[in-house]
């Protein structure tokens, strides 16, 4: 397990200027949220904070701006936070600078302030110190519960822990729970379930989980550079050519506990999908493409799943934005949902999936970070959690 750290539990902010980093990168239609389960994920962090009494600075960043980018504003973000907690939470003009400062002075306790988009300064993910320092200055307080942004050292999840007392939010807490009992002390069977694109993507998700799961569950495009490891023809499918004598070595050291697709969904064309069809995973046509596992695969990997005492997905099964090859991920989504263990879905596309096919309710943890639970599991050090306070 990491080490245990310090939670907003453990401090009194009460009548405290509190900074708090959120993870508000939430999808937009313009103007409108199309998910706002990460702004609803970082409520009881700040109802705690509220309630106790603090006067509480939210900031995050929402996409990936050059400077200030209208667009991608918080404004909208605001909005919808303010119509959750029921209370007027106002956006500031800026996340530094005198009239921030200012705004954040006249906070009373019980009050919330967002601040606007932390990327509109291309100081905020060089990490840079003096604009972690002005970050710093505005609280007395530093709490973290962006976990979807705890792998970055970026000034407002690293940088400001060093000019800060810092402790992590409810959701950080959460996260590292569930994710750090899953690596150091899982129910069993322990079942990892990895999809996705490249294999080159998850070789430190393979590498740090293979020694510890009973099965793990190899579909989505990265299942092809396996079957092609195994000899077989793959078609036109994805294949991660650089890292097929990685693959090899998995199956030659692991193949008992690897479960690859028996049957896989194949196409003429992943944007149209009307000629989906089913094969054998050793009788992939030379000229088609593999899109998704097939019933068969579906089948058994549901029953891995469903008798598991946990479970760890990452990473679709198919193209599940197309209809046509979503059944893979919808199926694998239902039985991690009737499976009575611990489940985690990562987050990311798989976050999404859960969300999309109604199931994310029935598990036990969905996590806000791709990338970050993707790096948890390697076992690599987060430097937006490291930088915390140790208990």
């Amino acid at each position: 397990m990491p080490i245990a750290k310090k939670t907003v539990r453990d401090v009194a902010p009460g009548g405290r200027r509190v900074l708090v980093r959120c993870d508000f990168n939430v999808p937009l239609d313009q103007a409108r949220i199309t998910d706002d389960r990460r702004i609803v994920e970082s409520l009881p962090t700040i109802r705690y904070l509220l309630d106790c009494g603090a006067s509480v600075i939210l900031c995050s960043h929402l996409g990936r701006p050059k400077g200030v980018t209208p667009e991608l504003s918080l404004k909208p973000v605001a909005k919808r936070l303010s119509e959750l907690l029921g209370t007027n939470v106002p956006l500031a003009e800026d996340c530094v600078g005198p009239g921030v400062e200012a705004a954040c002075g006249a906070l009373r306790p019980g009050q919330a302030l967002l601040l606007e988009n932390l990327r509109f300064h291309p100081e905020e993910e060089a990490n840079d110190p003096a604009f972690a320092s002005s970050l710093a200055s505005l609280a007395d307080l530093f709490v973290n519960d962006a976990f979807g942004s705890a792998h970055r050292a970026h000034a407002s999840t690293e940088g400001v822990a060093h000019c800060l007392p810092g402790v992590a939010g409810l959701l950080m807490e959460k996260e590292i729970e569930f994710l750090g009992k899953a690596l150091a002390a899982p129910e069993r069977p322990f079942v990892s379930v990895l999809g996705g694109a490249k294999v080159q993507d998850k070789i430190g998700v393979i590498d740090s989980l293979l020694p510890r799961v009973d099965r793990l569950l190899i579909g989505g495009g990265m299942a092809f550079t396996f079957l092609k490891a195994k000899g077989f023809e793959i078609g036109g499918s994805l294949l991660d050519e650089s890292n097929l004598d990685f693959a090899r070595d998995v199956l030659e050291s692991s193949q008992e506990r690897v479960l690859l697709p028996e049957d896989v969904v194949v196409t003429d064309d992943l944007a149209d999908g009307s000629d989906a069809a089913a094969v054998t995973s050793s009788e992939i046509p030379s000229n088609k493409i593999g899109a998704d596992i097939g019933p068969q695969a579906r089948d058994s990997f549901a029953e891995e799943v469903r008798t598991a005492g946990t479970v760890v997905w990452n990473g679709p099964m198919g193209v599940f934005e197309n209809p046509a090859f979503a059944g893979g991920t919808r199926a694998l989504a239902q039985a991690i949902a009737e499976c009575p263990g611990t489940t985690i879905v990562g987050g990311g596309d798989t976050a999404a999936a859960v969300e999309r096919f109604g199931f994310a309710d029935r598990i036990s943890h969905v996590s806000t970070g791709g990338g970050a639970s993707l790096e948890f599991l390697e076992g690599k050090e987060l430097p937006g959690v490291a930088a915390l306070q140790n208990k």
